[in-house]
């Protein structure tokens, strides 16, 4: 091939780029920018998948102004070609219009030249390329897309929150529910909707150190969405592919602690041209107007470069009001710049809070109510509204005047559009938790040991000799070397051993800090009494995790125990169990409850037992007390947990290290009452108001019926089966709604899309996917579907078909074409264009007058009447026929232009519809609600002005045709 600088090629496997341009060669690589879809490509120049685009005489080709030219001259100079010819609007002659002003929307893909070309495909590829089409245009158009694939529950609140904020452009907002409901999901469900949505391509998630993993597990196991994480090391690596090594990847995951450590990183990272950063635990953020930490200045920095910002905490306002304005700041500083003026601002809110709350229980409202909402609600909206419910109207108008009252008090409140804020108290389907604390005598092996320990510890910190202390197991295997079984006498292996065989039909999750500990345990469960348990720790990979879980989750024949680490059970939900133990117990309150909330989760069905044996007169009876007494940290949630286990661990530490309790008593009661003012506190600075509006009530409800209606779609099942047939993958059922899918060695290409080498286990079935870990979730938002639409579109599976109708009604010989057309507008896919006017399948059955039967035709049905013909056949049934098929194909054309504009019509109508509503009502909240900010009604308008300009510009193409031969045998 040679190529020259702005000559037009067109791709092979890309068709719908548009018609590109050669921008850069050199000795090896050639790239082409394809400008109508703002997509470059770089190929090796001797086997580029491209075509050159030459037109000839007679030709009418569109400038890039719009302007059309008839070919009457084509001039080659230098490898490019200008065209000499009239230009229809002015019928002006001699116009010249050179290859590189072509316009870029020109399309190049006809199934008819296959079809004469005798490269004719199955009919079974024909349909399933039709249907491919009729599917991918479904799920565009849908509402819920981006929410109906993820492997997870159908929580209200959770779907509520994302739907509502992951349809924004560039969402700035603090996710702040409770621990265990979910806003690593919420977080997810938002990232996916804004990855296939085009509105985020490149998204940073900062954590600390210790969530990374399950930051990584969640993503991949729940929305199948890759990060890498990137370290010191990784960073490394990558220079050698580019100078910022964050340019390397589009979905980075990295710990806080990584970017405050090193400023080159943190510098590189700022110029990363993120669409979205996603930070969790942002209550570590410390920060007052004099003196912001180091990790807030961080989370600053990157936040003041980025359109889209999400920030999870679970205590919101546990540090002070301070502290939650300073993270407010970080998402909108003009708007949150004084902190007195917020205060102010958030005490106004509690009035209107008990007044919703009596609108909510149908209470008659009191003047203070009524004059608050007035306030609030210009009086001419209001006062209509309050005549309805106080004349006691029908009961239906009364309920519709309260719920609109509500609606308008939601949309104007405080930080109710950039916080959300649910809470146990307001989500109701929590279980129990039941504690059983357990102390027992220490071994005098233990003792010994540890005396031996204390007496050669030399120089030690308080801190490490504490944390020492925590694990007599370890202290003594270190004098007594490997081949010592301390689980041969350490009465919590007892204990253990015995409750299992007490619990038979139960699952038991056994947690440990410990990696070495963990493995213990299942050898001593398994050589003393043959207990079927599995271990689950950070030294495995993700698939070697994924088998254990599934063997836990098994319920038949699988094992009754899992043992994990503490950093092996983050970011896995075992709510199948409800039996927890606490073989040790962890430092710090915010593990703790991380342990509980591996079981005590929304959706959780059991009360949960808690056991923790623990020896007396060692550090852990310690920790337990204080954990029990001080915090109540076992039976209920501990938001308050950290802040008290700040003021105390000096005096906690100590203790831990020395062995010495006489102040503990002491501590405990401080605790106690700190840790009750602390929740007085937070339960008085509950914002209802902001309760309810996150939890989304009714609509939330519509949402997860409408996911439900979705699940367990036959179409979904019977299209995978197909497309993996085609593809050429292998297919084994496994029973238990799951199959096994494995490449096989007549595959269409090498590798497939989301399937590794190894194969999958998938199941078509939610239930069973939340249950089983190692199965892949197959919906279609999978990769696995959606990967599998795109190879059949772009490797032009099914384009062109033959097939012979067998119906003695009509005359043999009677020929049908079968057309379909699809309408799309090239465009950015960021732009939103997909919500509006996906591609679009037309159908036409033309008959040999010109006529359109596709309405009197249904396409399964009619289907359901054809026979195949093999190649050599249909090749030979086109050849004879192929002058009239020319003619149906130029009818067909004639006939297509029409629902083609409705289309286009149609499509403005409903971006009209759906972003006029959407930029009148952030206007009008503008006037009320300073949380609108200015680039969110400024994206929209200019949304709307390009959708326009792409939609009137949206071209149609044959896409794909079948030849239709009515025969009597």
């Amino acid at each position: 091939m040679t190529f020259a600088i702005g000559q037009r090629w067109i791709s092979d496997t890309e068709s719908d780029l548009g018609l590109g341009t050669v921008v850069a060669v050199d000795a090896r690589t050639v790239t082409v920018m394809f400008a109508a879809s703002e997509d470059n490509r770089v190929y090796a120049r001797n086997d580029a998948p491209v075509t050159r685009v030459i037109f000839n005489v007679g030709d009418t080709v569109e400038s890039q102004q719009g302007w059309t030219l008839t070919v009457d001259e084509v001039i080659e100079e230098d490898g490019l070609v200008s065209y000499v010819g009239t230009r229809e609007d002015t019928q002006e002659s001699g116009v010249v219009l050179r290859e590189i002003l072509l316009s870029n929307q020109i399309r190049f893909n006809k199934p008819q030249d296959k079809l004469y070309a005798g490269q004719v495909d199955r009919m079974d590829n024909f349909v399933l390329r039709y249907r491919a089409l009729q599917n991918q245009y479904q799920q565009h158009k849908s509402p819920m897309r981006g929410l109906c694939g993820m492997r997870a529950g159908l929580i209200p609140h959770q779907l509520y929150i994302a739907h509502e904020v992951g349809r924004r452009h560039a969402p700035r907002v603090l996710l702040a529910d409770e621990v265990g409901l979910g806003k690593t999901i919420e977080a997810g469900m938002i990232i996916h909707q804004q990855v296939l949505a085009g509105r985020a391509e490149r998204i940073l998630i900062v954590v600390p150190e210790t969530l990374q993993h399950q930051w990584l597990v969640e993503m991949l196991r729940r929305f199948n969405l890759h990060f890498s994480v990137f370290d010191e090391e990784r960073c490394i690596e990558a220079f050698a592919e580019a100078d910022n090594p964050f340019d390397t990847q589009q979905l980075v995951l990295c710990s806080l602690d990584f970017l405050r450590k090193s400023r080159k990183r943190f510098e590189q990272a700022l110029e990363g041209d993120w669409d979205l950063l996603v930070v969790d635990e942002a209550h570590h953020l410390e920060w007052s107007e004099e003196k912001p930490s180091r990790e807030y200045q961080v989370i600053e920095g990157l936040a003041e470069r980025t359109p889209g910002v999400l920030l999870l905490t679970a205590t919101p306002e546990q540090l002070g009001r301070e502290s939650h304005f300073a993270r407010l700041r970080l998402l909108d500083a003009d708007r949150f710049f004084d902190y007195q003026a917020f205060v102010q601002e958030e005490e106004q809110y509690a009035p209107v809070a008990d007044a919703v709350a009596s609108l909510f229980t149908g209470e008659q409202l009191s003047n203070d109510a009524k004059n608050q909402i007035t306030e609030l609600l210009s009086e001419q909206d209001v006062e209509p509204l309050f005549r309805i419910i106080e004349n006691d109207a029908d009961e239906e108008s009364c309920a519709n005047a309260r719920q609109e009252l509500i609606d308008n008090l939601m949309d104007r409140h405080g930080t109710g559009r950039v916080l959300f804020r649910n809470t146990r108290a307001a989500i109701k389907g929590f279980p129990k938790r039941m504690v059983n604390l357990m102390p027992m005598a220490i071994p005098s092996q233990y003792n010994t040991s540890m005396r031996v320990a204390g007496m050669l510890g030399g120089k030690m910190s308080d801190e490490a000799r504490a944390l020492k202390n925590l694990y007599p197991e370890e202290i003594f295997q270190e004098f007594e070397g490997d081949e010592s079984s301390w689980w041969q006498f350490d009465p919590r292996v007892d204990w253990l051993i015995e409750k299992v065989k007490d619990k038979r039909s139960d699952k038991i999750l056994v947690i440990a800090s410990r990696a070495a500990t963990a493995l213990q345990l299942e050898q001593a469960l398994r050589e003393r009494e043959g207990i079927r348990a599995t271990v689950f720790h950070e030294g495995m990979s993700i698939l070697e995790r994924d088998k254990a879980a599934a063997y836990f989750a098994q319920e038949e024949g699988g094992a009754q125990v899992l043992i994990c680490s503490e950093i092996g059970s983050e970011g896995r939900n075992f709510q199948f169990a409800n039996q927890l133990v606490m073989f040790d117990l962890p430092f710090n309150p915010d593990l703790l409850e991380q342990r509980i909330g591996r079981l005590d989760r929304i959706g959780q069905q059991n009360d949960i037992d808690v056991h923790v044996p623990y020896l007396e007169g060692t550090s852990q009876g310690i920790l337990a007390r204080w954990f029990n007494e001080g915090l109540n940290a076992f039976a209920e949630t501990c938001p308050t947990g950290r802040t008290v286990y700040e003021q105390h661990s000096g005096a906690l530490i100590k203790m831990l290290a020395s062995g010495d309790i006489t102040e503990l008593d002491d501590v405990i009661e401080q605790s106690h009452k700190m840790n009750q003012e602390l929740k007085a506190q937070l339960e008085q600075g509950r914002d209802r108001l902001l309760e309810m509006h996150s939890n989304g009530g009714e609509k939330a409800q519509k949402i997860v019926d409408q996911i439900s209606a979705t699940d367990g779609d036959t179409n979904l099942v019977t299209f995978a089966l197909s497309l993996f047939d085609t593809i050429g993958l292998n297919q084994d059922d496994k029973g238990e709604n799951a199959l096994v899918v494995t490449p096989s060695e007549h595959m269409l290409v090498p590798s497939y899309p989301g399937l590794p080498y190894e194969g999958a286990t998938i199941t078509f079935d939610r239930d069973t996917a939340l249950s089983r870990e190692d199965m892949n979730f197959i919906s279609w938002e999978h990769p696995m579907i959606q990967g599998g639409i795109d190879l059949i579109m772009s490797e032009g599976v099914g384009t062109s078909a033959v097939s012979l109708l067998k119906n003695k009604a009509l005359p043999v010989g009677t020929i049908l074409v079968e057309l379909v057309y699809c309408v799309d507008a090239q465009a950015p896919k960021r732009s939103g264009i997909s919500r509006f006017l996906p591609k679009t399948p037309i159908r036409l059955m033309m008959d040999q007058r010109g006529n359109d039967l596709s309405a009197q035709v249904e396409f399964d049905s009619f289907n359901r009447q054809l026979s195949p013909v093999n190649r050599h056949l249909a090749s030979k049934l086109v050849n004879s026929v192929q002058a009239q098929i020319h003619t149906m194909i130029e009818a067909g054309d004639k006939a297509v232009t029409e629902p083609v504009e409705r289309i286009r019509q149609q499509a403005k109508q409903d971006m009209h519809a759906s972003l006029n509503a959407e930029l009148e009502r952030l206007q009008a909240l503008k006037a009320v609600n300073p949380n609108i900010r200015d680039e969110e009604i400024v994206a929209i308008e200019e949304q709307i002005n390009q959708l326009d300009s792409y939609i009137e510009k949206a071209q149609y193409q044959l896409d794909s045709l079948r030849l239709i031969v009515v025969s009597h045998n």
